[in-house]
């Protein structure tokens, strides 16, 4: 076993890990059993200090004479400070912070099922309880109290500490308070203890998962099943993009992780009998990293039959407003330098007109060449030199100054293999898309279920493979067969928590409880020996 390069306050705190051994008590505890979390004493008694009335809890002075335990909670040690006869902690147990009391005169440890004022080591040197949680406790530990609530006179709501329990010795001490973790590849990298320092961070976590289920509400509300669908898959259907490779051992073939949330296979349950069906679930894309995307990210797409693409804007709209107003308590909002209401009623952007106006570039009538000019002449850097690719490029460097909320439509069919070709527009397809802070935020068609056409724009796809375009869409000839058989006229609609770190004015990577790293250099020398 190889010896760490510990810095000296490691080495100091390994040694109480050795005395706190040797005192009897268990430096990593296997449970505690609290009887509230902080945020649940906070809201109760707190309300009571800003009100003026204090005089539910007893005097400071009658707590310490004869303590009650009343409160039970633990936490991690984030301050800790001496004052002689006493000393104050302030733990956080993921719900809030509180300060603890430890007096000299009044205090226990509990060990084996007993509740200890002194303790004894193997040379029958005694530690008294509060000396313990005096110089043995130290900052990223965490412990368990048993106490009564009370004021100090400064006005700060504390537990007494009539019985303390040591829970996990942190050997490594947490990041300096005022400063963090000032490397954001450390942040990423260590997000256990951005998150442990930061309860803001904590807190935005906790308005993911409320985003998520403000979504989920909504959708069922609207009879939508919720289903699940494979992530292996022979061909990557749903969305153009680069996928993972992997093998099938069993069955000796190559596969990939898909790169949308089932969309060909929720199709299929509609062609199956199912109305209304939508999936949450990962994505994988074998992509550029950037803090504004990811190779693995959450997604949502639900299918509808018998509805449209002007319907899915309808449901799409209230959706939105629902899971704005479920988590913030607002509609309006900023990303980018761009202010945002989603209110209202939302406008509608034409695509190759918004392209026209702020290019010049007319997509339906520019040669290739045109538009590769025109790029160059913007600044643009582009990849691929299809049609499609230059296409979206355009579009992309248009959008930057959209603040929204509208919807994307009238999209050209070339770029929406998937969609049901408009019978209004000819050259356009049945596709929208929520535009916000300069990008689009979800992307919904009137799904194409036409056999032949899709089967057409499934080998056009395959030609743009076969030309070197690793994010066209791969065929997938049973779904062919599939709309062969007939599927119901059928909105399908998508988005990811890009629209979540959106809402919340932050880059995608920064909501990501732990964002996909390289190995560290550390990592790699240990799996090279």
């Amino acid at each position: 076993m190889t010896t760490p390069n510990y810095s000296n306050e490691t080495l100091d705190r390994i040694k109480k890990l050795e005395k706190i051994k040797d005192f009897g008590v268990n430096p990593f505890a296997t449970k505690f059993d609290a009887n509230h979390q902080i945020a649940q004493i906070l809201e109760k008694f707190k309300s009571s200090l800003a009100e003026g009335e204090m005089s539910t809890l007893r005097d400071v002075n009658d707590v310490v004479a004869s303590p009650k335990s009343e409160f039970s909670v633990a936490g991690r040690v984030m301050l800790h400070r001496s004052f002689g006869k006493i000393c104050f902690a302030t733990i956080n147990d993921g719900t809030g912070k509180i300060q603890i009391l430890f007096s000299r005169e009044n205090c226990k440890i509990r060990v084996g099922g007993q509740s200890l004022d002194m303790l004894h080591n193997s040379e029958n040197e005694e530690l008294s309880a509060y000396k313990f949680a005096e110089k043995l406790v130290d900052m990223g530990d965490f412990i368990g109290v048993r106490g009564e609530l009370f004021y100090t006179h400064k006005g700060e709501l504390t537990i007494f500490a009539e019985e303390f329990s040591f829970l996990t010795k942190a050997i490594r001490p947490l990041p300096e308070k005022f400063h963090g973790i000032e490397s954001d590849e450390e942040r990423y990298r260590k997000r256990y203890l951005d998150m442990a320092t930061d309860d803001e961070l904590r807190a935005m976590f906790v308005r993911k998962s409320k985003f998520w289920d403000a979504t989920r509400e909504y959708l069922k509300q609207h009879g939508f099943l919720e289903v699940e669908t494979p992530t292996l898959e022979h061909t990557t259907g749903g969305a153009e993009a680069r996928p993972f490779a992997t093998h099938h051992n069993d069955y000796d073939v190559d596969v990939f992780l898909r790169i949308s949330i089932g969309e060909l296979w929720q199709k299929r349950l509609m062609a199956g009998g199912f109305p209304k069906t939508f999936e949450i679930g990962r994505a994988y894309r074998n992509e550029g990293s950037s803090p504004d995307h990811l190779q693995e990210f959450t997604n949502l797409e639900f299918y509808w039959a018998y509805a449209d693409y002007e319907d899915g804007m309808r449901f799409v709209q209230g959706l939105y407003q629902h899971i704005a107003k479920s988590v913030y308590g607002t509609t309006k909002f900023s990303h980018k330098g761009l202010e945002f209401d989603l209110a209202g009623e939302w406008p509608r952007i034409d695509y190759l007109t918004a392209v026209e106006e702020r290019t010049g570039i007319n997509l339906l009538t520019a040669t290739d060449d045109e538009m590769r000019q025109k790029l160059e002449e913007l600044g643009v850097k582009y990849e691929g030199t299809n049609r499609e690719r230059l296409t979206d490029t355009l579009w992309k460097y248009v959008r930057k100054q959209i603040a929204g909320p509208a919807f994307l439509v009238n999209h050209p069919e070339l770029i929406s293999p998937l969609a049901k070709v408009s019978e209004k527009f000819p050259g356009k397809v049945e596709r929208f898309q929520p535009i916000i802070a300069g990008s689009e935020v979800g992307n919904g068609y009137s799904e194409l279920n036409d056999p032949i056409d899709q089967r057409e724009r499934f080998e056009k796809q395959q030609e743009m493979l076969e030309g070197g375009d690793d994010e066209a869409m791969m065929p997938d000839w049973e779904f062919i067969e599939m709309l062969e058989h007939g599927m119901p006229p059928t909105c399908g609609f998508g988005f990811g928590e890009r629209l979540f770190a959106f809402l919340e004015g932050k880059p995608i990577r920064e909501v990501q409880y732990f964002p996909f790293m390289k190995q560290a250099q550390s990592e790699k020398k240990s799996d090279e020996k």
